[in-house]
Parts: structure tokens; C-alpha cells; sequence
């Protein structure tokens, strides 16, 4: 019998290179106490463990309310572990939550919520927290500040779109375009205009274009046929796309290098091969190179 419950999916972001870092004994035993800390702290926050998967964290709540408020205070006192963490074991923690219909057997669980929830976890970037609407209706009203709308986002097995909501879990966000100022029933008005008025601005060295949500698919890369040209050895002849799916802007790596993304305020970057992200806000992109690599091609865009 499916019963509503609120699923947590919590991952450590770029566990992959810890173990190229440190080799196998040494990462294991650190994610293995990292995964045991999350696992602990969810507890004292009245969640359930259900198991431990390799580098993430499957825990259900009776509740949305205890469990949104249970993974900021998770993001929060994680901050004080990762500021005495090496940098070469540096993983932070992206979180997903989802509210739904769940069925436990045995020492397991299944449903809709938790793929839900496993997809926004690696959707979302290093230190976010993404959330959808049935876990922010079970539990919380509008406005709030903790909470901001990135719209209906395409999640990979569904049909449907699912309404997500970033939660801004910081102290001080320091920013009023943090805030949502509508109900749920007007942001759902305005999200139904779908593709009217959405656009995505891209901008490299002397190059800058605005595509409108319509305009989309477009590529971007080093052949002259694409949309976005970025004229760089390192950027394979299409080396991205950018996608309007199901009211998000999404970017697939489509290339042999990676791309890496970073957001605004939203800490360490995300690498993508031949994966894709929903692409929020403003930020920026750099082709076959980190973006710490000074010469890297990097393109700013906004998403509006």
C-alpha cells in the first residue's frame, strides 16, 4: 500500500575525484564517514535511513516541514566540516526532496518520490537544495523567502514535468531576487505562459546573442554551423546544445572534454560529460576546460 511520505536524497558531489585523489582505501573510508554524518544528522532530524548508496544518502520523513527544515540545518553545519576539509577531499552535498506516494518493502522503498528525489539531487548543483511543489505544499505557505521557483523541470522517466523550487538555506542570501513574492496559484498562472518571455543571453570575448525559449534548440561550438560559435581547439564542432524542455533551459554536453558550469552564489562548479543541467539564473560555461583554467573558453549567460 502507498503511503505519503517525504523522500531526502543526499549526495556527495565529486566523490569521483576523491578517489582518483587518494586512491580506493583511503576515499572509501572518507565517504563512508561522510555518508555516516549525513546519515546521523537526518536521524536527529526525525528521518529514517533507509540505505546508504555508495556516496549518497536515501532517508524518508513523516512530514515536508521537518524534513526541508531538517536538510538546511544538514547544508549549514555541513559548511563546518567542509571548511576544515583538504581540499583534495573536498565534497560538498547537493540535496533533493521530494513529497509523494512511496512503498516500502522490506528494508527498501520505492515510488515516484523517490526517483523524484534522486533526480533533483543530481540535477541540482554542489550545495543546493531543490524541492518540489507537493513537499512545499505539505508543509510551508507564500510567501517565503526560502524558496525560489525554477519552474517546471523535466525529470528523466516522466512524463510530466515536475514543479521545482530551489531553498536558499544561507543565513543571509544577501539578495531580494531571492524571494519569491506570489502564491503557489499565481506562480502556477505565470508558469503555464511556458515559453513566452523566457530568454537565455550568451556572452563571449566580443560575441553576445539572446535567444528567445521559441528559438531553442540551439548548438554551440567550434563549427561555423552552429548558433554560438566559440572559435577555441579545446571546443569540439558542436560541442553543446541548449534545450527549451518542458518550461526549463536546459545544457547537454554533447562534447568529448566536458563542459563545467558555474552559478552565481552557488558554489563549486558542476562538470558535465555528456550529461545535462537545468540552467538558472546567471552563471557561467567553460568548453573543453575548467573554469579555473584562465585561458578556458568561457561564456556567460543569463537566463531571464
Amino acid at each position: 500500500m502507498s503511503v505519503q511520505t517525504t523522500v531526502v536524497f543526499a549526495d556527495l558531489f565529486g566523490s569521483t575525484g576523491v578517489f582518483e585523489a587518494l586512491g580506493n582505501a583511503k576515499a572509501t573510508e572518507i565517504v563512508t564517514r561522510a555518508t555516516s554524518w549525513v546519515a546521523q544528522r537526518c536521524t536527529e532530524h526525525g528521518g529514517r535511513v533507509v540505505k546508504l548508496l555508495g556516496d549518497g544518502v536515501l532517508v524518508v520523513f513523516d512530514d515536508s516541514r521537518r524534513a526541508i527544515l531538517g536538510v538546511i540545518e544538514l547544508q549549514r553545519a555541513y559548511q563546518q566540516v567542509l571548511s576544515q576539509t583538504p581540499t583534495n577531499a573536498y565534497m560538498p552535498l547537493r540535496i533533493g526532496v521530494a513529497r509523494g506516494g512511496v512503498e516500502f518493502v522490506d528494508d527498501d522503498c520505492y515510488g515516484d518520490a523517490v526517483n523524484i528525489a534522486s533526480r533533483l539531487s543530481e540535477l541540482t548543483g554542489a550545495h543546493q537544495i531543490w524541492v518540489n511543489r507537493d513537499a512545499i505544499e505539505d508543509g510551508f505557505k507564500f510567501p517565503d523567502e526560502r524558496f525560489r521557483s525554477l519552474g517546471p523541470i523535466h525529470i528523466r522517466g516522466r512524463a510530466e514535468p515536475c514543479t521545482v523550487f530551489q531553498v536558499e538555506w544561507q543565513e543571509d542570501p544577501g539578495s531580494d531576487a531571492m524571494t519569491v513574492q506570489a502564491t503557489l496559484e499565481t506562480m502556477a498562472a505565470a508558469l503555464g505562459q511556458d515559453a513566452l518571455g523566457v530568454q537565455i543571453e550568451l556572452h563571449w570575448l566580443d560575441v553576445q546573442k539572446t535567444f528567445r525559449a521559441f528559438d531553442l534548440p540551439i548548438h554551440i561550438g567550434r563549427s561555423r554551423q552552429v548558433e554560438f560559435v566559440i572559435d577555441d581547439v579545446r571546443v569540439s564542432r558542436k560541442h553543446a546544445r541548449i534545450d527549451w524542455r518542458n518550461g526549463s533551459v536546459v545544457l547537454v554536453d554533447v562534447s568529448s572534454y566536458g563542459s563545467w558550469i558555474r552559478f552565481a552564489g552557488s558554489g563549486p562548479d558542476l562538470l558535465l560529460r555528456r550529461e545535462e543541467c537545468v540552467l538558472h539564473g546567471q552563471g557561467e560555461i567553460a568548453l573543453g576546460a575548467p573554469l579555473g583554467d584562465l585561458s578556458a573558453p568561457i561564456i556567460s549567460f543569463s537566463v531571464k
